[in-house]
């Protein structure tokens, strides 16, 4: 399995009142990981049907579970995968790890479904897109 990996610096302004780096931040480290995974494929930028039908997508769900604080400033390393590539869905898994350990802060994932743009109603994922993801999806065992 193939993985995208993008450092963030996390500023003083990121964190709680506790010194922690804020929940919510989490999410928006996963977000700007997975946008950047799209650039990083040629995907990014201005929707266009003609040129990328599977560009239309909309997010069903966000999960973190939280397994240990980032406490201060620094650095953070954000790992996306494709745990699952389904009919309509796609379904990345993310990690957000030190810099120097693979002992994450905290786990989740994020599934999108593809949309038609006038409807917003599921549509299948192009042959193309899947071809695409085949290597960036996980193998078990």
């Amino acid at each position: 399995m193939r993985h995208f990996e993008q450092v963030h610096a996390v500023y003083f302004d990121d964190l709680d009142a506790f010194q922690i780096l804020h929940n919510a931040r989490y999410l928006l480290m996963f977000e700007r990981t997975i946008g950047a995974f799209w650039q990083r494929l040629g995907w990014g930028g201005t929707l266009d049907a003609q040129k990328n039908p599977d560009q239309f997508h909309v997010v069903r769900s966000n999960v973190v579970e939280y397994h240990r604080a980032f406490h201060g400033t620094g650095d953070v390393r954000v790992r996306v995968s494709v745990e699952k590539l389904g009919t309509t869905s796609l379904t990345f898994a993310v990690r957000i790890l030190p810099m120097d350990q693979d002992v994450p802060h905290a786990t989740g994932t994020r599934t999108v479904v593809r949309v038609d743009p006038v409807t917003f109603r599921p549509l299948p994922w192009t042959p193309a897109f899947r071809e695409r993801m085949e290597p960036w999806l996980r193998r078990d065992g």
